[in-house]
């Protein structure tokens, strides 16, 4: 198997992209979620250890090379610091302070260039500067110049990439920019990417941004992203998750359902031979950036919609939102959607019919606010034209405003497309970790793949205390990296990576995750980055308990809840907290996850001859 030094897949450089679907070796989803309480709690009583994978690792294993320059993890505040301090600059929200300090100060205004004679047919003016960005097409490719919520498919974050780091830089038409004027600095291309991942608004205040501005903003509020654009009538088709509340400073995971039904909005050329289901060549997801995952699920049990466990059916949205209507009658909710009772539980653990019907495939597995999923050129993958989904949304809000949360999937159908997509949701070790803490520690597991497969798409994915994720191939060569929990690196590979041999260990992708658990950049014990039980969230799968100082005499052991004696500084001094826990697995973020997402395909056999 051969390794391409560099690879890209329709334009895009593979680390810059960041999100991939799910699914099992064999094509269908693994059944996690179905076992997700029973896996949880094999995955938080024991030491980690996997018989895929032989002997637990050390907790105190080397996290291996140290990135050079990972992206920063946001942190959201209420408000920017910089308020109390009268010299530095106020804007009015996240945008006009990339106006002023990107766009201005680096010339990019003046008449000469995107101002009045609008160079490129770009106008980059105060006034006019947002509505010629978002959603516009770019001149010289394919891409928007800024595509809410995907710096990979906005253009502009290519043409600025390729001046200020043009080892990372994908083709572009042109020359890098800004022209004449000094490359953007990391703090402004980092700037950038939260405003584009946020969903590039025109007003308010992205998390985080006010610091690397350097300025006063306003508190951050929920912010809406554009509704994504349907396809055009016969090339594909749009599905809208009904909206829910998000309360203001809540995490929150829901489930409910819905009747799909696109009988009659395909066409026969997009269709499978049982005219069941349709097939698709891409996928695009585009949420509220307040969402953390979103996992389509595809119920194939026996029951109806009226089975008792769906509850009372509802509009959402629209002029009847909130009545009660029809899921089997199409447009019983006039603009809105019909929803079955949601309810708030991790993965949508005991939700609907008893039947294991819920032991179905997985229609999207994403974990970003936002996804594009091209599939190369031949492939496809099948969605049925009628069927009951379950969505499984978890999501945060941050701020101290409610809001309510949205999100579109458009489908692309392809045509003349016969190899079929296999997705990877590699979760037998998901919950292997057992961090102590103020420690550290590694955990890695094997995947083997089919003769004749092809590997294109490779996602891994953890929670905030992961610091790295990384894969093997069979050689032991690194083929992909990450450090960014919330922005991990989703690869392309062009061509896909071949997997021929007839001997499985060659076949075989080993995958790893570090792990740290209350400690600094030096590895010293930090308080501020331990797991702690009163900070555990609703949705954890139950509290910890206590083993160290949080507070007072910081990282020293004491006896778990009601300790607090043992911690403090000094006898009688009452500033201590036994409160520091033990990092395991589960589906808050305050637990850990080891996953590892993507697709390949598997080749065909060629014959020679009659």
């Amino acid at each position: 198997m051969k390794v391409p030094r560099k690879t890209r897949c329709f334009s895009r450089k593979p680390d810059q992209n960041r999100r991939a679907s799910g699914g099992t070796e064999n094509g269908r989803a693994t059944r996690i979620l179905v076992g997700l309480l029973a896996i949880c709690l094999a995955g938080c009583g024991g030491s980690g250890s996997n018989g895929n994978a032989g002997p637990g690792p050390n907790p105190t294993e080397a996290p291996g090379p140290t990135p050079t320059s990972p992206a920063p993890v946001p942190t959201q505040s209420p408000a920017s610091s910089a308020c109390d301090d009268t010299t530095v600059p106020s804007y009015s929200g996240t945008f006009a302070g990339i106006q002023e300090r990107i766009f201005e100060r680096r010339g990019c205004t003046q008449d000469v260039c995107h101002g009045s004679s609008q160079s490129g047919a770009l106008d980059l003016r105060a006034d006019a500067a947002w509505a010629e960005l978002v959603e516009a097409p770019a001149v010289g490719s394919r891409f928007n110049l800024v595509e809410p919520g995907d710096r990979d498919l906005s253009y502009l974050w290519h043409k600025l990439v390729a001046a200020s780091r043009p080892e990372e830089a994908t083709t572009i038409s042109g020359s890098p920019m800004p022209i004449g004027a000094a490359p953007l600095t990391d703090d402004d291309l980092e700037l950038l990417r939260r405003w584009i991942y946020a969903g590039a608004p025109k007003t308010g205040t992205v998390p985080d941004t006010a610091e690397l501005l350097g300025a006063c903003l306003p508190p951050a509020e929920p912010i809406s992203i554009l509704p994504l654009s349907p396809p055009l009538a016969g090339e594909g088709l749009q599905l809208v998750m009904p909206s829910y509340p998000l309360p203001a400073g809540r995490e929150r995971e829901v489930c409910f359902a819905t009747l799909m039904d696109f009988t009659g909005q395909v066409p026969a050329e997009a269709l499978d031979e049982t005219g069941t289901h349709f097939r698709i060549s891409s996928t695009k997801l585009r949420q509220d950036a307040h969402s953390h995952h979103l996992i389509l699920n595809l119920y194939e049990g026996s029951y109806s919609t009226d089975h008792p466990s769906f509850g009372a059916w509802t509009c959402s949205g629209g002029t009847l939102d909130g009545q009660g209507c029809d899921p089997q009658l199409q447009g019983s909710c006039a603009e809105g959607l019909c929803m079955s009772k949601m309810v708030d539980v991790p993965g949508c653990a005991g939700f609907g019919p008893n039947d294991n019907g819920f032991a179905g495939e997985q229609l999207l597995v994403v974990q970003q606010p936002q996804e594009t999923q091209d599939l190369p050129e031949g492939t496809y993958r099948s969605i049925p034209l009628r069927a009951i989904v379950f969505w499984n949304s978890h999501s945060f809000n941050l701020t101290d405003k409610d809001h309510e949360m949205n999100g579109r999937i458009n489908w692309t159908f392809a045509r003349d497309a016969d190899v079929p997509v296999v997705p990877i949701f590699a979760s037998e070790r998901l919950f292997g970790m057992s961090v102590p803490a103020f420690d550290r520690q590694t955990i890695c597991t094997t995947l083997p793949l089919p003769e004749r497969a092809r590997l294109f798409n490779l996602i891994g994915h953890t929670h905030k205390r992961g610091k790295r994720f990384w894969v093997e191939d069979p050689s032991g060569t690194q083929i992909y990296e990450n450090f960014v929990y919330n922005d991990p690196v989703n690869q392309y590979y062009n061509p896909p990576l071949a997997f021929d041999s007839t001997e499985i260990a060659e076949r075989t992708i080993r995958f790893c995750a570090y792990y740290e658990n209350g400690l600094d950049a030096d590895g010293a014990p930090d308080a501020t980055l331990v797991k702690r039980r009163s900070e555990t969230p609703q949705n954890a799968f139950g509290l910890c308990a206590p083993t160290h100082c949080a507070e007072g005499r910081v990282a020293e052991t004491c006896a778990g809840v009601g300790d607090d004696a043992s911690c403090d500084s000094a006898a009688g001094a009452g500033d201590g907290r036994c409160d520091a826990c033990r990092l395991q697995g589960g589906v808050s973020t305050e637990e850990e996850m080891f996953l590892l997402l993507g697709a390949y395909y598997v080749e065909p056999e060629t014959t020679t001859g009659p």
